[in-house]
């Protein structure tokens, strides 16, 4: 079986697409995967190569050039993980395609011509979807059908490390496009003797500098550039503060609590699904309602004796 997995990464576009297909490319064992992406500044094509697929690039988002590459590669389905890739789009690759099967990720209820439509984020439900797709589509959602890295499994089932300090995990998605990093450690750095801080991003962030200035030289933070090891990070903290994204369904399956900060409009459904659920939600940067959540841990982080060393330095100066 031939499969076409249609992703792109950007330092705009963001980076969880392309590592939710790589989990779903490992249920095709037998398959010859193919990645078809566009080269775009900061993207982690690299990651792609590093999990051993071959990648074809695309020169742009053309529904002449991908049909000329499911041709020539003989593809028999296509996973399309695209906000750029419409109804539209799909029902004339179908009409251009008839045998081709096709499989679209969706987070944000849209209309789809598709034989199969994947939701895997835990708030997904079948029952919206009955009108936007066709009358046979097979409809995968909610947290059963979760992409979850082997690392989150593996770490699940570890014991969870007893820490010294209030252990605090970052992360506004693998761009922090919003630049929301530097905000949030700034307003925990009140709390810089009883916590350490894993600060997580990727070299795809336009604002990696400003950031790596705000880390140096403050040994209650550990900045993590590209990091392999967000799993074990996770599953051992006190607290995440994190976008309303893919990461949440990680979160949910470690039983790690949170701060989730909204930066994106493809993150509402999440959003809504948190509020109804009365979870830690900002709809936005708001650093008085942050600061109101980050208070609501202060029993927790203040029984968490300690000195950083930054301090200890400030009182031997």
């Amino acid at each position: 079986m031939n499969i076409l997995i249609r992703a792109d990464s950007s330092s705009t576009i963001g980076t969880g697409h392309i590592m939710r297909d790589l989990v779903l490319a490992k249920q095709y064992p037998e398959a010859n995967i193919t990645f078809a992406t566009q080269n775009l500044e900061g993207n982690i094509n690299h990651k792609i190569d590093e999990a051993g697929y071959h990648i074809e690039i695309l020169k742009s988002n053309s529904l002449d050039e991908l049909d000329k590459l499911i041709k020539k590669l003989y593809i028999d389905m296509i996973v399309i993980d695209h906000y750029g890739i419409d109804y539209n789009f799909e029902e004339q690759l179908k009409i251009k395609n008839p045998t081709l099967k096709i499989m679209v990720l969706d987070d944000t209820y849209e209309r789809h011509h598709c034989d199969i439509l994947l939701n895997h984020n835990i708030y997904g439900e079948e029952t919206k979807y009955k009108k936007l797709v066709p009358q046979d589509c097979e409809l995968r959602c909610g947290s059963k059908y979760t992409l979850l890295r082997d690392e989150f499994y593996l770490e699940k089932e570890k014991t969870k490390q007893k820490n010294q300090k209030f252990t605090i995990f970052v992360a506004m998605g693998g761009t922090d496009s919003s630049n929301v990093n530097p905000k949030i450690l700034n307003v925990l750095s009140n709390y810089r003797n009883n916590i350490l801080v894993n600060a997580v991003t990727t070299s795809a962030n336009q604002n990696l500098k400003e950031l790596l200035e705000y880390c140096s030289g403050k040994t209650w933070i550990r900045l993590h550039i590209n990091s392999n090891q967000i799993a074990n990070l996770l599953h051992n903290s006190d607290l995440a503060i994190v976008t309303p994204s893919v990461i949440l369904n990680e979160l949910f399956y470690l039983d790690i609590p949170f701060i989730a900060i909204q930066t994106a409009d493809n993150q509402r459904y999440m959003v809504e699904f948190l509020k109804n659920k009365k979870f830690n939600i900002l709809e936005s940067w708001q650093i008085c309602e942050f600061e109101n959540y980050i208070k609501a841990e202060n029993i927790e982080i203040l029984n968490k004796k300690g000195v950083s060393e930054d301090d200890k330095k400030n009182k031997r100066s």
